[in-house]
């Protein structure tokens, strides 16, 4: 396989950078029929989740590719399934660079993009162009310079945009790169969105005489006594699944690394634990009423499986992709189908 050589490579450059061009090319390369080489499989593990049919329980994580210009290249990597985003109402540059560290002898990636993408209409017109057919999630958000306040009309604003091009749609609000964003996950202001926003999905699901789930994606850094709040609240507005986890705050695994002090959300192998916690804490407050899909330290298939049994239904990669390549989405596919039951 020719994946070592090719992050080999791309890691000399800079992180952001070479991010960048890997997405310019990825839809040619496909083409080319590049990902075979890297070690690309598409397995078949079909499962269904949220009234979903998905060929397999391995997608990617919204963040690789925020505004959907490389849906066709990263659909032929082997994922079951792909998010997109996450997009705002507008466009906007994000945080100043330099904004993305890799710390490759952890396995890990820091960020602190901030939601950097060029609007909902610009990912609307790359979905549109693509030829890929599959399960496309379209993660959402609100712009930084919105007030909390105002946070809802963000989302209903995207909400009502994305309908009719989603599978489904997943609702960010935990990112640690937009300031007071996380604020979003507790207490009336989370019960304000989720309300609004199932209220706006019925009359979409009327509108287009389709019915597009919606999943809350919430942050690795909860106590158990928020994650109970948390599942509390998806419970009474019947959210339809809900992502643990994004990305943390938490510098535990990166100990004395070169990076460490970076401002921003830490992913990869590192957060593996937290991940598994909160989605532990999430099947025993939920008990199977809400699918979780289960992200963050994957880096193997080991990792893949034991979401899967801690209570995630689907699994989502991203920095392990980034380390370990398409054959770390095979390995996953193929761990997960091991498990006694499956």
């Amino acid at each position: 396989m020719l994946y070592p050589l090719t992050r080999s490579i791309m890691f000399g450059l800079d992180a952001e950078y070479s991010h960048n061009l890997a997405l310019k090319g990825m839809n040619f390369a496909a083409v080319l029929g590049v990902p075979k080489l890297l070690g690309a499989e598409k397995l078949y593990a079909p499962v269904e989740v949220m009234g979903i049919k998905f060929p397999n329980p391995v997608g990617l994580a919204a963040g690789l590719d925020k505004d959907g210009a490389a849906i066709d290249g990263l659909s032929n990597m082997g994922f079951g399934f792909l998010e997109v985003g996450t997009v705002t109402p507008k466009s906007q540059v994000g945080n100043p660079k330099p904004r993305l560290f890799r710390i490759p002898e952890h396995n890990a990636i820091i960020n602190r993009m901030g939601f950097n993408n060029a609007g909902v209409d610009a990912l609307l017109e790359n979905i549109d162009k693509a030829r890929f057919k599959g399960v496309l999630g379209i993660n959402i958000g609100k712009n930084k310079d919105t007030p909390n306040e105002q946070a809802n009309n963000d989302y209903l604003y995207c909400l009502r945009k994305v309908y009719s091009r989603a599978s489904y749609i997943s609702i960010n609000i935990s990112s640690p790169n937009t300031p007071g964003l996380r604020t979003l996950q507790f207490g009336e202001s989370l019960n304000s969105l989720l309300e609004v926003l199932k209220n706006e999905q019925a009359k979409q699901a009327i509108l287009h005489d389709k019915y597009v789930p919606i999943a809350l994606k919430i942050a690795p850094d909860l106590t158990e006594e928020e994650v109970a709040m948390v599942a509390d609240s998806l419970k009474t507005y019947e959210m339809d699944a809900v992502i643990a986890t994004n990305t943390t705050l938490s510098r535990q695994g990166i100990e004395g690394a070169k990076f460490e002090h970076e401002v921003g959300g830490l992913s990869g192998a590192p957060m593996r634990n937290q991940s598994i916690r909160i989605i532990r804490n999430l099947a025993h407050e939920l008990q199977g009423s809400i699918p979780i899909i289960g992200v963050g330290g994957i880096s193997e298939g080991f990792d893949a499986a034991e979401k899967i049994e801690a209570g995630a239904s689907l699994v989502q990669i991203y920095s392990g992709f980034i380390y370990k390549g398409p054959s770390l989405i095979a390995d996953s596919v193929r761990a997960i189908q091991s498990l006694p039951g499956r």
